[in-house]
């Protein structure tokens, strides 16, 4: 039998998730200095293409398609057709192009569907910018990477200096893909293998009864931990219908400021940016007149489960934590502190090895049982927003010898969830892009001010206590 590149369980739910108003995939929009790019007054696409293409044998799956499985999980296989000039691109802003047009051109291209026919990413470059700088407009499908597995493709495809090298790369020649009947068969052996594997470890579990208890108590812990702060999330105007259009806000903090709030108050980096975010939602739900006293959000948290020897592979490997965000709390402080109780309190009680153990549930569902679950999944009901934070390098990252100067992620929305806020460190600051819908969040704008304000009031705050 075939040793086929399949899609984890997880990384086949993105697919399931999508609709044309839910594109599922991950973005970002990173703006660089302009000059290196170009040679009397072209711009260098060619040569672009040329630097991206010498690196995808280090990342192989960025020249592979989707195939379709009977009774399992999709398969990457090499697009035979694979034409760089197809994921590499450039667009012009009417210049002198402002960042106000480039954050709409940005918002235009993350509504659009990746062709599933073809490796499922695409780099926009973008000139006409009035400051002469050159913006690059990212996207991958989620069923790709993750936030991590994303971060270690741009330090493939980037560079820590200024020397711009085209790597002698092997020579790629693409492997024929399975037929749709030969894949068939396989995969449905596979699926009797996987059962009778599942089977076999059920019953060695039952011939260790006091092993089996410990961890299934332990288990039992961290799953509860999840249903521990109210299983249904408050239903704000953050959870409306999503339509196809977007909005996105993005937003630099200085890394230094957040650390010093941190030295001050205790907690974690992602504890403070939780709480700067939970200030600016506090303020944009009072002037939605929506915001009480006692209103707590439910916040989905990306947690990475991937090991040191799992870097640079792509895919998927993530967990979660459902934090209580206490909005209706006035004090800053007092909020950051519930925020800090609450996730040493779940990080203790391992909940995101809970959640990590219910989504590998999905390892072993058939692929008619999957589709449907996920289908109930994108109408839940369990939380208001996610919130992402990914680390990433602090030292320069360079294209065509041209320094990488801001870099905003993006996380995709579900149906009723019209918020997604992510985060990623990157050369001493934090950069936020806050996408939502473009009919629910006409008011953007009061909310990145508000997490920004929110941000300063803790640092003059932790400036204060420590002075």
């Amino acid at each position: 039998m075939r040793d086929y590149d399949r899609l984890s369980g997880l990384d086949t739910t993105f697919l399931h998730f999508e609709r044309p108003e839910t594109p599922m995939h991950i973005g970002a929009l990173t703006i660089f200095e302009g000059p290196p790019f170009f040679e009397e007054g072209a711009f260098r696409l060619e040569d672009v293409r040329a630097l991206v293409a010498s690196r995808l044998h280090l990342i192989p799956r960025f020249r592979k398609r989707l195939m379709p499985a009977s009774f399992g999980r999709p398969i990457w296989v090499d697009d035979e057709h694979f034409d760089i000039a197809n994921h590499v691109r450039l667009t012009t802003l009417p210049r002198p192009g402002t960042r106000a047009e480039l954050v709409a051109l940005f918002e235009h291209l993350q509504t659009h569907l990746l062709d599933r026919s073809r490796p499922l990413w695409e780099l926009w470059f973008v000139e006409g910018l009035d400051d002469g700088a050159v913006a690059l407009i990212q996207k991958t499908h989620h069923s790709l990477i993750d936030g991590i597995s994303g971060v270690d493709v741009a330090m493939v495809l980037l560079d820590f200096s200024r020397e711009a090298t085209v790597l002698d790369a092997p020579e790629w020649v693409p492997e024929s893909p399975p037929s749709p009947a030969r894949l068939g068969v396989d995969t449905w052996r596979q699926r009797m293998t996987q059962q009778a594997e599942l089977t076999e470890a059920f019953a060695r579990a039952t011939r260790l009864p006091r092993a089996v208890v410990g961890r299934a108590g332990d288990l039992a812990r961290s799953i509860a931990s999840i249903i521990d702060h109210r299983l249904v999330a408050p239903r704000t105007s953050l959870n409306s219908t999503v339509g196809p259009d977007r909005r996105f806000g993005v937003l630099r903090v200085p890394l230094d400021d957040v650390k010093v709030v941190r030295r001050a108050f205790g907690g974690t980096i992602n504890d403070v940016v939780l709480a700067g975010v939970g200030g600016g939602l506090t303020r944009l739900l009072d002037e939605r007149d929506e915001l009480n006293p006692d209103l707590t959000l439910k916040v989905f948290c990306p947690v990475s489960v991937r090991v040191d020897d799992e870097r640079f592979q792509l895919g998927n490997r993530v967990s979660a934590m459902f934090v209580p965000l206490p909005v209706g709390e006035p004090d800053p402080i007092a909020r950051l502190h519930s925020i800090q109780t609450v996730t040493a309190d779940l990080k203790e009680r391992n909940q995101a090895v809970g959640a990590a153990t219910l989504i590998g549930l999905g390892e072993y569902a058939g692929s008619t049982l999957l589709a449907l679950a996920c289908r109930a999944a994108a109408n839940q009901p369990f939380f208001n927003l996610i919130c992402t934070n990914v680390p990433g390098p602090q030292q320069p990252l360079y294209c065509m010898g041209a320094q990488m100067l801001e870099a905003y992620p993006m996380v995709p929305l579900f149906t009723n969830m019209n918020l997604g806020i992510a985060v990623m460190s990157y050369c001493g600051a934090l950069y936020l892009g806050l996408l939502g819908d473009r009919e629910h969040w006409r008011d953007m704008d009061v909310l990145v001010r508000g997490v920004e304000d929110s941000f300063s009031e803790l640092s003059a705050l932790a400036l204060s206590e420590v002075a």
